[in-house]
């Protein structure tokens, strides 16, 4: 596998500051309609973070996407579309190199592993993926000791920080050294809260101070972006290394890439293949992801503002209730009155009008999640399709 590093990119293209995606780097141009999704199923998905492809709706989307501009394979996520996608992420990051990954879990474990080096300690969020959701993989694997912070939030604060660090320096009597502090934004467990950009200015300015490395598990780090107003490249720019997901909102059936420093990503290589993630050919991942990178951005912006002009008309119906999530970015609490049958009206949202509504949690609340689906139908087209499923379920 290749690294690409900035200085050869703009070697190559000529560009010394890129404020967005160049021309060059878009495999073609497209922009939404209400109504239209390019090709796609008009269905707006309030369930996920970009559009859901099934695989015949993939493979029309690949398909035309290689009409447009013919998709180059691929070896061993060495060159093809796959270094196309590198360059993107590298304007994007603002780092000096990247690497493409089968997964999100790869992708933290690898980058924990190397920026610690012989230190065993990782501090990490309680709620964070790298804690909860990769069986174990620092401890198993790599002989990693996961220290969480925040129980039950999406943030932990420098003082927080230091405190857990200092108790375990004086209690511990065999130091083993802190490798890494990890930190995920936006927490998907905490329904995509932000992790304050305050509080993260703050420990990576001690961190740089006390030698430590930091970690971003950025997977849905475009979509906190978009919401905060806080460029991707800014976000970056506090850590050592850096994950974004390919297929959370990019579109793509699975991926990842970890972008960081030179000397750190060129390891990443020999690593991934002896834990198994090389693959042979990865130009349908990298194409799809590609394609939804170019105008990203703007695409998501305009379903926010879509959005809110959205849920203030939803919030005018007496059978329905639509709250923000403090330091929320694309969730947020949808309740029903009591007495509508819940599961009737979904049902009918997604077979009759093409809106799919997730289920009801334990609390009550469905996460009504936002995303670029949301511009393939009319704000009013979706407020009447809720109307009559609501009357609908009552006949």
């Amino acid at each position: 596998m290749q690294d690409f590093t900035r200085r050869d990119f703009f070697k190559i293209s000529g560009l010394s500051v890129l404020p967005a995606l160049s021309p060059e780097l878009s495999l073609f141009n497209e922009q939404y309609t209400d109504g239209e999704m390019n090709g796609q199923e008009e269905r707006v998905y309030f369930v996920y973070d970009g559009p859901l492809y099934k695989p015949s709706s993939y493979i029309e989307k690949l398909k035309k996407i290689s009409e447009a501009s013919p998709i180059e394979q691929d070896f061993y996520a060495e060159g093809g579309v796959v270094d196309l996608l590198l360059k993107k992420f590298l304007l994007l990051t603002g780092k000096e190199a990247a690497v493409l990954m089968p997964s999100g879990t790869m992708a933290n474990q690898l980058a924990i592993h190397v920026l610690s080096g012989d230190n065993t300690k990782v501090f990490v969020q309680e709620t964070s993926h790298v804690y909860r959701d990769e069986g174990d993989a620092a401890q198993s694997v790599f002989n990693k000791r996961l220290i969480p912070l925040a129980k039950g939030a999406h943030a932990f604060d420098l003082q927080e920080l230091q405190q857990s660090m200092e108790y375990y320096d004086k209690e511990e009597v065999f130091k083993s050294g802190t490798g890494v502090i990890s930190i995920e934004n936006p927490v998907r467990r905490c329904d995509g809260q932000a992790f304050p950009i305050e509080e993260i200015k703050k420990i990576a300015a001690w961190s740089k101070e006390k030698g430590y490395k930091l970690h971003l598990d950025g997977a849905r780090l475009m979509v906190a972006s978009a919401y905060t107003g806080i460029p991707v490249a800014e976000y970056s720019s506090y850590f050592d290394t850096v994950y974004i997901s390919l297929y959370k909102y990019l579109g793509a059936a699975g991926g990842a890439v970890l972008c960081g420093d030179k000397n750190v990503i060129d390891k990443m290589h020999h690593l991934i293949k002896v834990h198994g993630g090389s693959i042979f050919s990865n130009w349908a991942n990298a194409a799809m992801a590609c394609w939804h990178m170019d105008g990203f951005d703007a695409r998501l912006k305009s379903a926010i503002t879509k959005s809110k002009e959205l849920i203030t008309l939803l919030n005018q119906l007496t059978e329905i209730k639509i709250a923000p999530i403090a330091s929320g970015t694309n969730m947020y609490n949808f309740s029903f009155t009591p007495g509508n049958d819940i599961t009737k009206i979904r049902t009918l949202l997604r077979e009759k009008y093409n809106i799919v509504l997730g289920m009801p949690r334990e609390d009550g609340f469905i996460k009504l999640t936002i995303n670029e689906t949301l511009l393939v139908q009319d704000n009013q087209k979706i407020v009447a399709a809720f109307k009559s499923a609501i009357k609908e379920s009552k006949t």
